[in-house]
C-alpha cells in the first residue's frame, strides 16, 4: 500500500490544522494506522494510532485532549485533527500502515509509511 500525507503548514499556536493520510494500492481497512512525527535533531516519536475499524484509539500524553485520529474506510483516508497546537508540536508528521488489526506505538511495527508533512507552530 502507497500513503500520501498531506495537509501540513505554517499555523499560530492555539490554533488548528488537519493532516490527512491517502492511501492507494491496497484496502485500508485491512490495516491498523497510526501518526508520528519527528523534529530535527530527534528521534520519530508516536502521536497516536487507531484500529482498523476505527473503533478504538491511542494517543500520546503529549498530545491526549488535543489532537484526535480517525480514519474513513470508505475513502480510503486517514485523518490527524490538531487543535490547540504548541511550538513543541513542531515536527514531520508522517503516516503510517501495519497489516495488522489492532494498534501499536512502535514505529518498528509498521509496514509501510508515507512521505512526511512539514507542520510549523510559530507566531
Amino acid at each position: 500500500v502507497q500513503l500520501q500525507a498531506s495537509g501540513g503548514g505554517l499555523v499560530q499556536p492555539g490554533g488548528s490544522l488537519r493532516l490527512s493520510c491517502a492511501a492507494s494500492g491496497g484496502t485500508l481497512s485491512n490495516y491498523a494506522m497510526g501518526w508520528f512525527r519527528q523534529a530535527p535533531g530527534k528521534e520519530r516519536e508516536f502521536v497516536a494510532a487507531i484500529n482498523w475499524s476505527g473503533s478504538y484509539t491511542s494517543d500520546a500524553d503529549s498530545v491526549k485532549g488535543r489532537f484526535s485520529i480517525s480514519r474513513d474506510n470508505a475513502k480510503n483516508t486517514l485523518y490527524l485533527q490538531m487543535n490547540n497546537v504548541k511550538p513543541e508540536d513542531t515536527a514531520a508528521y508522517y503516516c503510517a500502515a501495519r497489516l495488522a488489526s489492532m494498534v501499536a506505538r512502535s514505529n518498528y511495527a509498521y509496514d509501510y509509511w508515507g512521505q512526511g508533512t512539514q507542520v510549523t507552530v510559530s507566531s
